[in-house]
């Protein structure tokens, strides 16, 4: 008797069962077996289970300390960053401030530089040897030069360069609320206050909780502030795991101290995953009304609150301001900290375009971060077809999961994974020692930007309208050829998005790179870091500047491309 056709066994798809091989070699040779190589090697490494790294790290007054200072700055920075995160929402998008969209713009310069290049900024201007620091030392001259050291430096730079989250989520959450609600309680004789902590925050409360987990991690994960400003005094986890990595004495407390950091870091990613199923504060409005900015009825506080918008303003924007101007400065200018027109000059750019090692950082840096951004979409659009193709199936559910295993990791231990595990053979990385090498920074490049990927592009598979395939398949088009003339053009305007955004992060990278990068290839954060080292030599300064300046312009061309041309309606879930 013949079977029923929906009984009779498919043909095996040999091109899945590669993809599923390639996939499970992947997710288990670069995510899994490195991270757990870690553990291994500090509680395995004498033959059985030893607990003498512990007594070990409890013995070092540096790691204690610098494990203590992160546990400082993590809280405190939350808190600033908070402050001053909700201010300027408030600014830009509640109250009726003079300026608005430009003060909007200021404050929304951290989106275009971070990371080393906005420290040295900050420490151009309030360093030892920086710009203000200059001018007071002329009104006070025994004032310690190295008054812009230790906790407090790095927590102000951090407080004023961690506020991205707040401007792109608490505006968007502000956005979402309703009108009406604010009329309502001003009609039954509500304060300006009461209005705003009882009806406004309320509603941004979920994305204000999010924004400040991030933060949190944000301070516990800091590298370049502590290691640039932080000075002798405060140094943190991630600066003193470099440190540890590179004697060999010492590699055991840098993987307990980056194992520390991830179990904090998977702690508070919990959390974050608790808050966002608790649900969110909602309108029971049936037709929404948009926010009308609020006049500030006290003069006094009106006034105040101008004063406070104006002066974050110039400490926002005067970092940028002065890197450009400074860019187009002769060499003995940038030594004297003194702007003029008669010092203008194009030499700096020339310098760069003329000497292969002062332009090679930052070609090689274009060349890892656009390789990394093609094969991390590539990877994560087939397997976002494979889930989306077969939901509910345990095996493609694992596969989910295990590509968002970076999310749980600081990026310092998934370099430290990778570094000490392949520094030798590896029998799943074919018999090849990659530390040392080109490729092991690519790879590390690609893991670090799995988990948005991953979650942005799913957003946008399930988003797909399903008659689209169901109208391709009726017409006899194959899987195959659904996909790649059907589905993947409507993917392509939000893949694109991505790729530009995983760009833009990983071309002044610093984190990842000053752990696995090949000493004959620095990438543009080694080299802007190297040459921040000594802020008294104008030539090394001149050219930051002009690295900063074409980041600057590269960023802003790819928020340009990803916000201003329809991108953000192509990068909602």
């Amino acid at each position: 008797m013949t079977r029923p056709v929906s009984l009779q066994k498919r043909p095996i798809s040999w091109g899945k069962v590669l993809i599923m091989v390639f996939f499970t070699w992947f997710v288990l040779a670069c995510l899994v077996l490195p991270n757990l190589n870690l553990i291994r090697q500090v509680f395995f490494s004498e033959g059985g289970l030893t607990i003498k790294p512990f007594q070990k790290l409890l013995k070092s007054k540096r790691a204690m300390k610098a494990l203590r200072n992160s546990f400082v700055l993590a809280p405190t920075l939350s808190l600033t960053v908070g402050l001053v995160g909700i201010s300027l929402v408030l600014i830009t998008e509640y109250f009726d401030i003079k300026g608005s969209a430009v003060l909007r713009l200021g404050y929304m310069t951290t989106l275009i530089y971070g990371g080393v290049t906005l420290v040295s900024g900050y420490k151009f201007i309030y360093g030892d040897s920086g710009v203000l620091t200059q001018l007071l030392i002329q009104l006070f001259p025994n004032m310690n030069i190295k008054w812009f050291q230790g906790y407090g430096a790095v927590l102000f730079v951090m407080t004023f360069s961690c506020t991205s989250n707040h401007m792109i989520f608490l505006r968007n959450a502000m956005r979402t609320v309703d009108f009406q609600t604010v009329e309502a309680a001003r009609n039954m004789g509500a304060s300006q206050w009461r209005i705003l902590t009882r009806v406004v925050l309320p509603v941004m409360l979920p994305s204000l909780f999010a924004v400040t987990i991030l933060t949190f991690i944000t301070g516990l994960s800091a590298m370049s502030a502590p290691m640039m400003v932080g000075g002798t005094n405060f140094q943190t986890i991630n600066p003193m795991i470099k440190d540890f990595a590179n004697t060999q004495t010492s590699k055991d407390l840098a993987i307990i101290l980056a194992l520390i950091l991830g179990l904090a870091t998977m702690l508070l990613i919990l959390v974050m995953s608790r808050i966002e199923k608790r649900g969110h504060y909602m309108s029971v409005s049936k037709a929404k009304t948009k926010i009308v900015k609020q006049k500030i009825n006290n003069p006094v506080v009106n006034v105040l609150v101008h004063i406070y918008a104006y002066a974050l303003f110039i400490i926002y924007v005067m970092p940028v301001v002065l890197i450009i101007l400074f860019s187009f400065t002769d060499s003995k200018s940038i030594a004297l900290r003194q702007l003029s027109f008669s010092s203008f000059t194009l030499e700096n750019y020339k310098y760069l375009i003329e000497s292969l090692s002062n332009y090679k950082p930052f070609v090689v840096s274009i060349v890892y971060s656009a390789l990394a951004a093609l094969i991390v979409g590539s990877i994560v659009v087939i397997a976002c077809r494979l889930i989306q193709k077969n939901r509910g199936k345990k095996i493609f559910t694992t596969l989910e999961y295990s590509m968002m295993i970076p999310w749980l990791l600081p990026t310092t231990m998934i370099a430290l994974g990778l570094m000490m595990t392949f520094n030798v053979k590896q029998p799943y990385m074919f018999n090849q020692v990659l530390t040392g090498t080109l490729l092991i920074l690519l790879i590390g490049y690609v893991i670090v930007k799995l988990p948005f990927t991953m979650r942005m592009t799913k957003a946008a598979f399930f988003g797909l309208d399903d008659a689209l395939e169901d109208a391709s398949k009726n017409l006899g088009a194959g899987e195959l050829y659904t996909f790649r003339r059907v589905i993947f053009p409507v993917l392509l305007p939000t893949v694109m998005a991505i790729a530009a955004l995983n760009f833009n992060g990983l071309l002044q990278d610093y984190d990842m790179s000053a752990f696995l990068y090949h000493p004959l290839n620095k990438t543009l954060g080694v080299q802007i870091k190297s040459l921040t080292d000594d802020m008294g030599n104008p030539n090394g300064l001149a050219l930051t500047f002009v690295y900063a300046v074409l980041m600057m312009i590269i960023s802003s061309v790819v928020l340009y491309f990803v916000y201003g041309r329809g991108g953000k309606d192509n990068m909602k879930e």
